[in-house]
C-alpha cells in the first residue's frame, strides 16, 4: 500500500508538471518592402450621358404617328413623331368669323374695284382714285388668305403654303442615340407653358460622351480638387477599369441619411469600340496622394504611444529591441517608413 501511494503522489506531480509547462512563444518576422503608397478616397455614382435632351412638343394634341424606338441613332432633324393638333372650340370660333368677315370685305372691296377700273378706263376718274381703290383691293385679298391660313393653323398646325414647316411634326434637337420613348400613338400631350413643362416625346442622349457623377462625404471634399484623376469601376462592366479626371464639386451639400454629401462630376475616357449604357452603377477612386517606389511596412507592425511610433526589430533569434521610427503617407494597410529602420530589419509580428 505504501508503494502504491507513492505511485499515486508521483503520477499527481508528473500531471501537474506537464499541465503548468507551457511551449515557448515563437513569434515571426518580415521585413520592409519597396513599394507605391497610394492614399484614396471612393465615391458612387452613376455613369450617365453628358448631353440628354427631352424632345417636346411645339403643340398641343394626339401622337398619331411615332417613327423611332429606344436605341435608334438619329441625327439633328429626324422625324421623331407626328401630333393631330386638337383645336379648342373658342379659337375655331374666333377665326371663322374673322375668316366670313374678310371675305365680306374683300367681296365689297372687289366690286368697288371693278367699279372704278371702269370709270378710269373712261376717263371720269385720275389715276390717283384708281390706285388708291386698287391698293384697298390688294389689301383685302391678303387679309382675306391671312385669316383663312390663320383658321388653318388652329385646326391642323399648318397652312397649304408651309407644308414642310409645321408644329405637328416632332424632330430631334441633336445627334444621339434615343433612350427612352415615354409615350404611345394615341397618348395625349401638351406643349410647354407657364405653368407645366410639357409632355417628353422622347429622351436623345450622346454617347460618345459620358460624365461620371457621384458623391462624396463632407470628410472627404476638402481633399479633392479639379483635375484629380480617377478610377471607375463600374458594377455592370467586368475586370475593366476606366481613367476619369474630376470636373465640378458641387459648392453646396446635400443632407443624406444624417450625413452631408457633395455631388461630383468626372469626364470618363471611354474605351475604342465599347458601348456604355448610360445609368450603369459605378464606383469611383479618387487618388488623393502618393508615394512611388519607397520602403513601406505593414501597418499592424507599429505600436504608437503619444505622438510616437516604434517597432520591434529583432537583433538575435528571438530577441527584439523597441526601435522608434518615423512615418510618412499611409493607405490604411501600408505606411510609408521615412526612418529608424533599414530595408533588411527583421520585425516582429505581434500575436493576434
Amino acid at each position: 500500500m505504501i508503494l502504491v501511494v507513492f505511485a499515486l503522489v508521483g503520477w499527481v506531480g508528473f500531471y501537474v508538471y506537464n499541465q503548468s509547462k507551457q511551449d515557448p512563444v515563437v513569434y515571426e518576422t518580415e521585413s520592409a518592402e519597396v513599394t507605391d503608397i497610394i492614399k484614396k478616397t471612393v465615391a458612387t455614382g452613376s455613369v450617365v450621358p453628358r448631353k440628354e435632351i427631352e424632345i417636346k412638343p411645339q403643340e398641343s394634341g394626339i401622337i398619331t404617328n411615332l417613327y423611332v424606338e429606344p436605341g435608334d441613332v438619329v441625327k439633328r432633324g429626324d422625324l421623331i413623331a407626328k401630333i393631330q393638333i386638337i383645336p379648342e372650340m373658342v379659337q375655331v370660333n374666333s377665326a371663322e368669323s374673322q375668316l366670313r368677315k374678310a371675305q365680306i370685305s374683300l367681296k365689297n372691296a372687289e366690286v368697288e374695284f371693278k367699279r372704278k377700273k371702269e370709270l378710269y378706263d373712261t376717263g371720269v376718274i385720275p389715276e390717283s382714285q384708281f390706285l388708291e381703290e386698287e391698293l384697298k383691293f390688294e389689301t383685302a385679298k391678303a387679309d382675306q388668305e391671312a385669316a383663312d391660313n390663320h383658321l388653318q393653323l388652329i385646326k391642323e398646325g399648318v397652312t397649304r403654303n408651309m407644308t414642310g414647316q409645321t408644329n405637328t411634326l416632332i424632330r430631334s434637337t441633336i445627334n444621339g442615340m434615343v433612350l427612352d420613348v415615354p409615350v404611345e400613338e394615341g397618348n395625349s400631350v401638351i406643349k410647354s407653358n407657364t405653368f407645366n413643362d410639357g409632355t417628353t416625346v422622347a429622351m436623345v442622349a450622346d454617347m460618345g460622351e459620358m460624365i461620371f457623377e457621384g458623391k462624396v462625404d463632407e470628410t472627404e471634399v476638402g481633399k479633392i480638387k479639379h483635375g484629380m484623376d480617377l478610377l471607375l469601376s463600374i458594377g455592370a462592366i467586368e475586370d475593366e477599369k476606366y481613367e476619369a479626371f474630376l470636373e465640378f464639386i458641387a459648392p453646396k451639400g446635400v443632407e443624406e441619411n444624417g450625413a452631408i454629401q457633395f455631388e461630383i462630376k468626372a469626364a470618363v475616357k471611354l474605351k475604342e469600340d465599347q458601348f456604355i449604357r448610360a445609368g450603369y452603377s459605378a464606383t469611383a477612386d479618387i487618388v488623393l496622394d502618393r508615394r512611388d517606389s519607397v520602403m513601406a511596412i505593414k501597418e499592424k507592425l507599429i505600436t504608437f504611444s503619444n505622438d510616437s511610433a516604434f517597432v520591434d526589430v529583432e537583433t538575435a533569434p528571438q530577441v527584439f529591441e523597441k526601435r522608434q521610427i518615423q512615418t510618412g503617407l499611409s493607405d490604411g494597410i501600408k505606411i510609408e517608413i521615412l526612418e529608424g529602420i533599414a530595408k533588411e530589419d527583421k520585425l516582429k509580428i505581434p500575436n493576434s
